[in-house]
């Protein structure tokens, strides 16, 4: 005999699966609008065009619901939380604060959703603790609106959250920092050292460079721009600063010399010659900033201290 279900850990599970927000609507006996927040929705035929909700046997709408002629269902746009909160939380009237109609078939529509459909009630089949509604769709209507998700008990909005995403290839920040004429190298990972790096992610460069500082457990400054290159083949920009900085011990990696014993270790061929310039501008005092490509571009001169 296997073990008894656990109704919280497979309510759980049953979480796991993305669906979508709808309202199902209604009209009771004495043509008051009802309706109750719901995501167990179903397309079931397109021939004839049917559908299904399931409503919870405790539910206070279930009795009006089952007698009714129909139903609607509404599926949410992403900006209708608060539509969803107002329909799934107990109220005397739900309808009040929000903009509907009556559809085609007879239930209310709420305005601005995804898509609606106006439904005949087919058949309200009992099962188990709840009562499948199976509705034949009389009318229905979808827009360009992105519909609201809900996903392990919370809502999700794919299309606004796209739109915050930052676009076009990563930045890589690379912190060339200095001090006392020498240059903070660390572990690059594959047996080789290159300067601290880190990608930015939306809060931007201040944000990754404090933060890179904050690991090395270092003080510094962001100072001028050394270099800007797109590596192709990996699809990142990178972005070179160097960073004037207080002598001490780095949480990690060593200042080493700028010289090519001091370098030899580092991997990356474009790095590599970057650094090169460095040693070669730092005796000179004469400093550039790199712009191009990891394999070939154009250095322009900037006097040290020119703004």
């Amino acid at each position: 005999m296997s073990d008894p279900i656990d109704p919280r850990a497979l309510r759980d599970a049953f979480g796991c699966f993305m669906t979508g927000v709808t309202v199902v609507t209604a009209l009771d006996e004495q043509g008051k609008p009802l309706g109750f927040t719901a995501n167990s929705f179903s397309s079931v035929s397109l021939d004839p065009p049917l559908l299904l909700v399931s409503i919870a046997n405790r539910s206070a709408n279930l009795e009006p619901f089952c007698k009714a002629k129909g139903f609607a269902v509404n599926i949410l746009a992403e900006r209708q939380k608060d539509v969803s909160a107002i329909f799934a939380r107990p109220s005397e009237d739900r309808f009040a604060s929000v903009y509907w109609r009556h559809g085609p078939v007879g239930s209310p529509l709420i305005a601005e959703v995804s898509a609606w459909f106006d439904c005949t009630m087919e058949q309200a089949i009992p099962a188990g603790d709840h009562t499948i509604l199976l509705g034949r769709i009389g009318a229905f209507d979808a827009n360009a609106h992105p519909g609201l998700g809900y996903y392990r008990g919370a809502y999700v909005t794919p299309a606004a959250t796209a739109t915050q995403l930052p676009a076009g290839p990563d930045v890589v920040l690379s912190a060339i920092i200095q001090a006392e004429g020498r240059v903070l190298l660390v572990d690059d990972g594959r047996g080789g050292l290159s300067v601290p790096m880190a990608r930015v992610g939306r809060e931007g460069v201040q944000a990754a460079l404090s933060a890179l500082f904050e690991s090395l457990n270092i003080q510094a400054e962001a100072g001028s721009v050394y270099a800007v290159y797109e590596d192709a083949t990996l699809g990142t920009q990178h972005l070179a600063l160097r960073c004037p900085a207080q002598a001490g011990t780095p949480a990690k990696g060593a200042f080493v010399d700028l010289a090519p014993e001091g370098m030899a270790d580092v991997t990356d061929p474009a790095l590599r010659s970057m650094l090169q310039r460095l040693a070669e501008e730092t005796r000179m005092g004469n400093y550039g900033t790199y712009f191009g490509t990891h394999e070939q571009g154009r250095v322009q001169r900037i006097a040290e201290g020119q703004n």
